[in-house]
C-alpha cells in the first residue's frame, strides 16, 4: 500500500464511500484507482470519493477521476465528490473541468443526496 496515501472505505446502503488521504499522484494511481473500482459491484448504483482530506492531486489522479467517471458512466453508475470549498485540491479541480463532469459537492451528506436521488 502506497505510503503517501491511504484509502478507508464505508457503506451507506448500496453506496460505497471511499475517503482519500494524502497525496494521489502518478507513484500511486494506478493502486488507487484499483482499489476504487474494487468497491464496486453489480448493486453498487455509485460510488462517492471523499477528498476532503487529499492534499495533492496531479494530474494523473485528475485522469483516473475522469477514467473512472467514464467507466461508471459505462455501467449506468453514478460518481461525485466530495472536496470542501477551502481543500487546496478544489482549483484544480475547477480548473481541469472535472467539476463539469463529475458532481462535486463540500459534503458527504449533499453527495449521497445527489447520487441517491434518482435511484
Amino acid at each position: 500500500m502506497s505510503t503517501l496515501a491511504r484509502l478507508e472505505d464505508e457503506w451507506h446502503d448500496e453506496i460505497p464511500v471511499a475517503r482519500l488521504y494524502g497525496e494521489i499522484d502518478a507513484s500511486n494511481v494506478k493502486e488507487m484507482g484499483d482499489r476504487l473500482r474494487g468497491l464496486l459491484s453489480n448493486r453498487s448504483m455509485a460510488l462517492v470519493i471523499d477528498l476532503s482530506a487529499t492534499t495533492y492531486l496531479d494530474s494523473a489522479g485528475i485522469n483516473m477521476l475522469f477514467a473512472l467517471a467514464e467507466e461508471l458512466r459505462g455501467r449506468q453508475q453514478r460518481l461525485a465528490l466530495v472536496i470542501g470549498d477551502r481543500s487546496p485540491i478544489r482549483r484544480m479541480i475547477t480548473l481541469t473541468g472535472l467539476d463539469q463532469t463529475i458532481p462535486v459537492r463540500p459534503s458527504l451528506a449533499d453527495a449521497l443526496g445527489d447520487v441517491g436521488e434518482s435511484a
